[in-house]
Order: structure tokens, then sequence, then C-alpha cells
């Protein structure tokens, strides 16, 4: 008798194993795990997509730059770069050249032309620069909100897991750890994952959205020099003909 009263005293064994924990969850907590883990997954998908093409436009801007400031032909690079563009800088270069070369080949008789002439070329590298850094900055809305919100859904799952705990020890009317104890922690474990989702997405959107305002900063700036380059060749073809003139 002694020995079977000890038994039935003793504590029950739970498995509390990751997968047991997941097993063992409600339905709700099973699919707010499965949602955050896919997050996370695609988080990071992301983050190593974004990092690598980051690099490769950072390696391909700087090539480009050395043949941009290698004193060669404008024209020429515009013919190997600028046509078919294979990265976000020669995209805004080319973009210069086009409209420089469909305005200026009309006679600049005037600063009045000139001045116009060097504001669609502005405009339109401008535009170009828009249209790179929104597909350069696809999917980063996702890491945002994957950051921000994924603490918020596990705590959802677990608020609902603890609900369905205290109702199970309610009916159970056993309030030992041992029964409190697994129930607790299948729910406090969608609190864990959405952790896990969530810290890679912020530090990789804080990483990757300086890495980004960097690089279009840096577009910035040439399209400010090439914009000065075209104005300063404009303004000598307008002044050309006066000087003949005299």
């Amino acid at each position: 008798m002694g020995n079977v009263a000890t038994t039935a005293l003793a504590p029950v064994a739970h498995d509390l194993s990751l997968w047991s924990l997941f097993l063992m969850a409600d339905w709700v907590v099973k699919g707010v795990m499965i949602s955050l883990l896919l997050a996370s997954i695609w988080v990071w998908a992301i983050i190593l997509e974004k990092t690598v093409s980051i690099g490769r436009a950072r390696r391909a801007a700087d090539r480009f730059e050395d043949s941009f400031w290698s004193g060669g032909s404008l024209e020429e690079l515009h013919g190997r770069e600028g046509e078919n563009p294979s990265h976000p800088l020669a995209s805004v270069f080319g973009a210069g050249m086009r409209e420089w070369k469909r305005s200026a080949g009309r006679a600049l008789t005037s600063d009045l032309a000139v001045t116009g002439l060097k504001e669609r070329v502005d405009r339109a590298m401008q535009v170009a620069i828009a249209r790179e850094m929104e597909r350069m900055e696809r999917w980063m809305v996702f890491l945002a909100t994957v950051g921000s919100a994924a603490p918020f859904i596990g705590l959802f799952g677990t608020v609902w897991g603890i609900m369905n705990s205290f109702s199970a020890i309610a009916g159970m009317q056993n309030t030992s750890l041992a029964v409190v104890a697994p129930g607790i922690a299948e729910a406090l474990f969608a609190t864990a994952i959405g952790l896990i989702a969530a810290i890679p997405a912020t530090i990789a959107y804080n990483k990757l959205a300086t890495d980004l305002a960097r690089f279009a900063g840096r577009m910035e700036a040439f399209a400010a020099e090439f914009g000065a380059i075209l104005s300063r060749q404009s303004e000598a073809a307008a002044e050309a003909p006066r000087r003949a003139a005299e």
C-alpha cells in the first residue's frame, strides 16, 4: 500500500521539449506559432537577398564611378553602360544622358534654354533615383512590420494559451506546479517565437535602411555632379555661336 500511495502522489512527468510544447498547444496557439515561424524564415530570406543585392550594387557603383571619372568619353560610357543599365547608378546616368541628348540637339540660344535643359536632366535623374530606390527597398516594409508586430502576435498566442491553461486547471481543481507548468510553458513558447522573428527583423531593418539611405545619398551626389557637368557643356555649346558672331 505504501508503494501505491507514493506512486499516486508522485508528480506526473511531462515532456517539455519544444516539439512537445508545440504539439500540446491549442490550435489557435499552433496557428500563431506556425505564422511566426514562416515570417521568421521569410525575414531571413529578405535579409540575405538585401545584403547580397546592396553589396553587389556598391561594387558595381565603384566600378562605374572609376570609369566615369577616368576622363573617357561620356558617349562611349553611355553606349556601354547607360543603354542597358545593370545597376542603379548606371540607370541614373543613362536617364540623364538620354534627356540631355534628346534636348541638346536643339539650338541653345539663351540662358533660359540652358536652364530648362538642366531642369529636365535633373528631373529625369531624380525619377530614375526614385524608381531604383523603390526597387531596392522592396520588402523593407515587411521587415518593419514583423519587427513591430511579431512580439504582439506572440503575446496574443501566450494570452490565449494561458487562458486555456487556467480553464483546464479550474476543471481539474489542482493547482500544483506539475499541472500548471506545461500549459504555461507552451503558452510562453509563442512569445519566444515572436521574439525570434522580431529581433532579427528589427536589427536587419535598421541596418539595411541605413545602407539604403547611404546608397541613395551616393546616387543623389552623383546626379548633382553629373548634372553640373552637363550644364557646363550646355552653357559652352550655347556660348560658342555668340563668340563666333562677335
